[in-house]
């Protein structure tokens, strides 16, 4: 099997890439939270993540490379990764109530090549009225820091989402079933399905997991 590696340092991603029951080895891009070349937050997110592959393909020229970056976006505007308690407390306000989307770039990079296929994929959220209390526990626990949009969709005590439009593994940060489409097209045989092993990891009833596997890897594209 080929050497599987996934370019991230983000524990959520490993959590979700451990579920399709593939070996795999981590390592931290160089210089992960560089901002992303500029356009509009797909194309940002696409950038991002063909950047972690391509930043660790010439060290691993024999594995299989697969690098994510999320986006949460608020009325066109990124929020990126609160820097202190004050500007995490304020992005939470901010989303409070009100929707808005999460967007993960996602790429493949096989061994030996330099183009890798990209895909943007979004989720629409809709975010409960929690109250300044729940924003201030939620933040004493210290989640908010290494998270765009200052939060977890999974968190068990906050339970900051109220629905959403999508793929929730999406917004853990790893979209999965589109994961399951770009390692088929190139040849990799994935043990797990991955709906069922998403929906019983996550307790989420996922209703768009049959059209993302039907359609298949047909939006992919390599990158230039």
């Amino acid at each position: 099997m080929t050497p599987l590696l996934l370019a991230s340092g983000s524990p959520r991603r490993r959590e979700l890439l451990h579920l399709l029951g593939l070996p795999f080895r981590v390592t931290i891009p160089p210089g992960e939270e560089t901002t992303a070349p500029s356009g509009d937050a797909r194309c940002q997110a696409s950038n991002l993540a063909r950047m972690k592959a391509l930043s660790v393909a010439g060290r691993n020229t024999e594995d299989l490379i697969v690098a994510a970056d999320t986006l949460v976006v608020l009325e066109g505007r990124v929020l990126g990764k609160p820097e202190d308690v004050a500007s995490a407390r304020h992005v939470l306000q901010a989303l409070r109530g009100r929707q808005h989307q999460v967007i993960t770039g996602l790429a493949v990079l096989p061994p030996s090549t330099d183009a890798p296929a990209v895909q943007a994929v979004e989720t629409q959220v809709w975010m409960r009225r929690y109250g300044d209390d729940e924003i201030a526990a939620y933040v004493a626990r210290g989640e908010p820091f290494d998270k765009a949009g200052s939060y977890a969709i999974q968190d068990p005590l906050f339970r900051p989402v109220e629905r959403i439009q999508g793929c929730y593994a999406n917004v853990m940060g790893l979209p999965l079933c589109h994961l399951f489409c770009a390692l088929k097209r190139v040849g990799v045989t994935v043990p797990a399905a991955p709906l069922e092993v998403c929906e019983a990891h996550t307790g989420h009833r996922c209703l768009v997991a049959e059209a993302i596997l039907s359609r298949g890897i047909v939006d992919f594209a390599a990158g230039p």
